[in-house]
């Protein structure tokens, strides 16, 4: 394995004070840093006196820039991986060429920092102890309440990124889909001059939204306490019994399916109770 390395560099999410020493260092001593907008880091780079030159990798051309970086590396450069904000990879590119670049021989070294999905988590008091991250839903109305829908019996925290122009049908869509009464937080321009934790059902968090326009501007972290967990008792010995035996040779899914037609109970019971023997 050769030595240079790909170090994955995780920078301030709005807080400049947030940049860390160790990440200072390794920007000011790479060959080359990966940038998702060199135009964006640019700012970052010179409000910390940084020159080392950047190249741009992102969404529309991470395959075609993989090859130019591995070559970098096995002439013996160090580079480093940054995102426009937070961690890389983190619903922003990386992961290719994170991979390509392992394939390829070289050590990749994450240097940890700022990412707002555990910043939202550690602060807006909801369950933490079990959570999935989901990234942004989908921009389309009916895809994206879909998408919430398919997640109602989830009962994990669930965390989603969401934009300023779709936060109303968002929370909207969430209301719908996992009823007006589950409890939920958002989190809104962390680490920033206005930073605000919005909690209470997703009827009142909402309500809310709607009525101060000031709630609707910036980066959202968007939080759903998961659902309340199904009480096993509710399955007789019998269908307890149905379920254990296809689950030795099925998924979770396709056992649940099949345990609810010979047994009769609904599928959506059958699901959580084959999730929580999981």
């Amino acid at each position: 394995m050769s030595e240079a390395v790909l170090y994955v560099v995780a920078t301030p999410i709005g807080n400049l004070e947030d940049m860390t020493p160790r990440a200072l260092r390794i920007l000011e001593s790479v060959a080359l840093i990966a940038a998702e907008d060199t135009r964006h880091s640019g700012r970052l780079l010179s409000h910390f006196n940084i020159k080392t030159p950047m190249i741009a990798v992102h969404d529309h051309n991470e395959r075609q820039q993989q090859q130019k970086i591995i070559e970098k590396l096995q002439q013996g450069n160090d580079i480093a991986l940054i995102s426009d904000a937070g961690t890389p990879l983190i619903s922003d590119p990386g992961f290719v060429l994170v991979r390509e670049v392992r394939a390829a021989g070289f050590r990749v070294v994450p240097l940890p920092g700022c990412c707002a999905l555990v910043a939202a988590l550690c602060a807006a008091g909801v369950p933490s102890d079990r959570f999935a991250f989901e990234g942004f839903p989908p921009a389309k109305s009916q895809q994206r309440l879909n998408f919430y829908s398919a997640l109602a019996a989830e009962n994990r925290t669930l965390m989603f990124y969401e934009s300023p122009h779709r936060i109303i049908d968002s929370l909207k869509d969430i209301a719908t889909a996992f009823g007006a009464e589950r409890p939920i937080a958002i989190a809104r321009e962390l680490t920033k001059t206005f930073e605000t934790f919005l909690s209470g059902t997703a009827e009142e968090v909402l309500a809310q939204v709607e009525a101060d326009p000031n709630q609707r501007k910036g980066e959202f972290v968007l939080m759903v306490e998961g659902a309340p967990q199904q009480d096993d008792s509710l399955l007789d010995p019998r269908s307890s019994e149905v379920l254990d035996i296809l689950l030795e040779e099925l998924s979770v899914k396709q056992a649940a399916a099949l345990a609810a037609k010979i047994t009769g109970i609904k599928k959506k019971v059958m699901y959580q109770a084959a999730l929580d023997r999981k």
